[in-house]
């Protein structure tokens, strides 16, 4: 079932303002608590992360009818490739180097903003890649 595709776009943006808080606050807790919404997005899709339900419960209501739709597993997959570098990235800050910490938080947060701002989504992009190659292999 498809999902209204200004959902995804949501989450990028207060994923965009959380991880830019983590940048500015060096807020371990707060990179926790992204690290856990993209496991949850990762695992259930994007309508299942907290940010989802946050899009479904508060702002959907408040919106028109979506006039876009899109496949939920690019958006799924792109969740799993921001756990992955959430994760390096608070690795880096609780067990160093910080550096590590900066660099992972930071490619995470272009691609959130990238989203957010202009509708691009590069682990959506990551995963139309890999589709292709993987059916021009068999």
């Amino acid at each position: 079932m498809d999902i209204d595709a200004r959902g995804p776009r949501f989450g990028a943006a207060v994923t965009t303002v959380v991880l830019a808080a983590v940048l500015i606050t060096g807020g371990t807790w707060l990179l926790a608590w992204q690290v856990l919404a993209f496991a949850l997005g990762a695992s259930g899709g994007v309508a299942r992360s907290p940010y989802g339900w946050l899009f479904r419960t508060v702002v959907r209501p408040r919106l028109g009818p979506p006039a876009q739709f899109e496949s939920p597993q690019p958006p799924q997959f792109a969740q799993a490739v921001g756990l992955v570098f959430a994760v390096v990235g608070l690795i880096g800050f609780t067990a160093g180097p910080d550096w590590l910490g900066f660099a992972a938080t930071g490619c995470a947060l272009a691609a959130a903003f990238l989203n957010a701002a202009f509708g691009y989504c590069l682990g959506c992009e990551m995963y139309l890649l890999v589709r292709r190659v993987t059916v021009r292999a068999q």
